[in-house]
């Protein structure tokens, strides 16, 4: 049983006041899906098989641990109670390892900036949302790659702001069109929070541009006390290099965000076969260890912190050395990594929806599919990468984020299940159809009440007739997305900041981005 149905309503009056009210926006509490369902209704690993990765993975721990952690990090991690072994590496015994899983936050809230996109993590409540680092935009309708932009990555994020599956902003591609490091980190969270209130979550690029980015988002916040106490940005820190080595520069990041009261999550992305070993198993066993080190290290520092756990081991076609994102053994990596976060009791977060086709094609189609749903039936909490991103990570795609909207969607759907309830069951509409009644169930009063609530309709999907789409004029699903495009970026956002706040931090900052 998973009983996730909205509250039902009975529907009134005759059937113009119907069509009216399915033409209209369902409430909140009416919609057939939405953010922080439950999954976990996928289980691709045994509880023993859990129990031997649990194991493996602290073995890893304590006995093979990790390099190059910056000096900091070796002083927090060891006041713990880790080793600093002779050969320059931290072990980590497994009681140390234990009291910090007891100190860390088993629920924690990702705020957004207006308080309406508030995401609760923990548990089995899946979310999904844009990631990545890609470097060019993906021009549906003309066919090609060019490098992506500041204007690309605002458009990204005034499109997400609009569509009700997408339930938070990663920066999904990179602003190329920015030479300075430091200046296209401070753009990025300009240009992100000037296009949406959702949670959003961001890298950096060097550690001294921390307190320029931590000021940005104070400015934004309306002060240093409002931000530590609603963080509507979070860092996305890859705080490993797999094989099981600390990023020195990316550590002290993390650190100089815990310090600014930014949410981390903590990224291990191994590729298996490449720098993660090439078994599924495998994969996840040094994932879960590294991420556990990040939980240590977290917990260390400051106890609580909100921390995601960031397993991100990604498939690699072995014939080529290409990567596999889009692949069912990617799909199963994610599924395996949501069961560990379980596990733990730990707020978690794993790849699915990326694509290694070029285009919002029939493979796009499949792959994005197939991990967005296996994450979300495994009750991952939060999907990154889950609309938009092609190429195995090097393209993001605004008409693809679009239709990711209506694919993410029909996941969440199976995400909420089956519910069977006494009234679900549907005994009495058996009844009164075919004892006497009309011999079908069309135009019921109970399917006309239930078809907005029970089921998913597709935005831009189709499901016409061929006689219907060819009288249509045929209509296309990537002309579709594209008008669909222009309709947003063409109104006016929401989003943006109020005139004496832009214009302050225009001030300050060098801000490229003409809104």
């Amino acid at each position: 049983m998973n009983d996730q149905s909205p509250a039902r309503s009975r529907r009134a009056g005759g059937r113009a006041s119907r069509t009216a009210a399915r033409a209209a926006k369902l409430p909140d509490n009416m919609r057939p899906v939405r953010p922080g369902m439950a999954g976990g209704t996928y289980k691709p690993l045994s509880d023993a098989q859990v129990l031997r990765i649990h194991h493996a993975a602290l073995e890893a721990l304590e006995t093979i641990g990790l390099a190059d952690a910056p000096q900091s990090g070796i002083d927090i991690m060891t006041a713990a109670g880790a080793i600093l072994s002779d050969d320059g590496r931290l072990r980590f015994p497994r009681t140390l390892v234990e009291d910090m899983l007891a100190k860390a936050p088993k629920q924690i809230t990702l705020h957004s900036r207006d308080g309406k996109y508030d995401l609760d993590l923990g548990g089995a409540r899946v979310h999904y949302g844009t990631a990545g680092a890609a470097v060019h935009l993906v021009e549906a309708d003309g066919r090609q790659y060019r490098e992506s932009t500041l204007q690309d990555l605002h458009d990204a994020a005034r499109i997400t702001h609009e569509l009700d599956n997408i339930h938070f902003l990663q920066r999904p591609m990179v602003a190329r069109d920015i030479v300075d490091n430091l200046e296209m980190d401070l753009n990025t969270i300009y240009a992100c929070s000037a296009g949406t209130t959702k949670h959003i979550g961001t890298s950096f690029s060097d550690p001294s541009h921390i307190p320029d980015c931590l000021e940005m988002l104070y400015m934004i916040a309306g002060g240093e006390d409002q931000f530590r106490a609603k963080p509507f940005m979070s860092n996305s820190n890859c705080f490993v290099v797999p094989p099981m080595k600390f990023a020195t520069e990316s550590c002290e990041t993390m650190e100089s965000c815990i310090r600014g009261g930014m949410p981390v999550l903590l990224l291990s992305a191994g590729m298996q076969g490449a720098t993660a070993p090439p078994t599924i198993a495998g994969a996840i066993v040094q994932s879960v260890a590294e991420c556990l080190a990040g939980v240590v290290y977290v917990n260390a520092m400051a106890p609580g912190h909100p921390a995601i756990f960031g397993t991100w081991p990604f498939g690699l076609d072995l014939r080529t050395g290409a990567m596999t994102v889009g692949s069912g053994e990617q799909a199963l990596l994610s599924a395996g990594c949501c069961q560990m976060h379980k596990f733990y009791g730990l707020p978690g977060g794993a790849a699915g929806g990326a694509s290694d086709s070029k285009l919002p094609d029939m493979q796009a189609g499949w792959e994005q599919m197939c991990s967005n749903v296996l994450a979300g039936l495994g009750g991952l909490n939060m999907v990154y990468e889950a609309a938009g991103m092609h190429a195995s990570l090097l393209g993001f795609c605004h008409e693809s984020l679009i239709l990711g909207d209506d694919l993410i969607g029909q996941a969440l759907r199976c995400v909420r299940g089956i519910e069977v309830t006494e009234e679900s069951l549907g005994l009495a509409e058996m009844r009164e159809v075919c004892l006497g009644g009309p011999g079908h169930y069309l135009g019921t009063d109970t399917t006309l009440a239930l078809m907005q609530t029970e089921c998913v309709y597709p935005a831009l999907g189709n499901r016409m007739s061929p006689k219907e789409w060819d009288e249509a004029e045929k209509p296309d699903l990537i002309a579709n997305a594209v008008a669909r495009k222009e309709a947003i970026l063409g109104s006016r956002t929401t989003s943006a900041f109020d005139p004496a706040l832009d214009q302050a931090l225009r001030d300050r900052f060098n801000i490229h981005l003409r809104v």
